[in-house]
């Protein structure tokens, strides 16, 4: 142990030793595939003393051991490791070539298909799959005439409830534009706070399910798109390669998957093909 790493131990609330780190990134590997690295030892230290304190434990060694024995505390762990960083229409390249390259074209098909099934894998507290929702009633004419359905999972069960109230604060829709905020959201008070609501005509497309990525998928496809993104970042080699072999068996020739920004299936997956900024078809 390295003098910094002794003054940090010092300093802390909670003994917090090697056996410590290594069982419980073994537990998290295991339940969520994340795969977390030597520089996040501080990340698990800072996020799991919280759930110490509210569960008035002593140590990490107790909390192993609350682990090994209940499984609702094992939710809580999962909820605590993950991160959810979001925001409506991040990476807005992804929604103009969904709306552009895709769904025009699709609308323009008079003979075309009139069903679409979008799945956003790692949905967080909701803006992906709303923004997604957004795009396709900007964009389809009639769009009650089709069969749209997007399914919007995650692992946290706790941003999966913020994410079915669809109700946010006015700094998380600041980025929407006047007219966006006007058709889609309600606003909703409570004393000077200001928040908005989802429009139901958004929500009623928005379907949200807990799923964990290493379990087997209950959908059967086919999806004609598929959003995963800023999720495998968090995933070694060998499970992105597992994931994407069972993705990639949800989508026809043609498909679309959106990943995020500094994500790539470069050694990973031969089944897409790269066609824009982290834009991929089925092949």
């Amino acid at each position: 142990m390295s003098i910094l790493d002794i003054a940090a131990q010092r300093l802390r609330e909670f003994h917090f030793d090697e056996d410590d780190f290594q069982a419980l990134r073994a537990l998290v590997k295991s339940l969520t595939g994340i795969h977390l690295t030597e520089q996040k030892r501080e990340l698990v230290y800072g996020r799991l003393t919280r759930r110490l304190r509210m569960l008035h434990l002593k140590s990490f060694a107790e909390y192993r051991e609350l682990l090994s024995r209940d499984e609702c505390e094992l939710t809580e762990l999962c909820n605590a490791i993950t991160t959810n960083l979001t925001a409506f229409f991040r990476e807005p390249h992804h929604f103009q070539y969904l709306r552009e390259q895709w769904l025009e074209p699709l609308a323009a098909n008079p003979r075309g298909p009139r069903r679409l099934r979008i799945w956003s894998a790692g949905c967080s507290s909701g803006e992906e799959p709303y923004s997604i929702a957004m795009t396709v009633l900007e964009t389809l004419p009639h769009p009650g005439s089709w069969d749209v359905r997007i399914l919007a999972t995650d692992l946290d069960s706790e941003v999966l409830e913020r994410a079915r109230r669809g109700l946010y604060p006015q700094e998380r829709t600041a980025s929407l534009s006047p007219q966006r905020r006007e058709r889609f959201f309600t606003e909703h008070r409570d004393g000077r706070a200001v928040s908005h609501r989802i429009a139901p005509e958004v929500a009623s497309l928005v379907t949200f399910k807990q799923l964990n990525l290493m379990h087997p998928l209950p959908m059967k496809g086919p999806l004609d798109v598929v959003f995963c993104r800023n999720v495998i970042i968090y995933f070694d080699r060998d499970t992105q390669r597992d994931l994407f072999a069972r993705i990639c068996r949800l989508q026809r020739p043609g498909d679309l998957l959106f990943l995020g920004h500094s994500e790539s299936l470069f050694k990973v997956c031969e089944s897409y093909g790269l066609i824009g900024k982290t834009i991929y078809r089925r092949v």
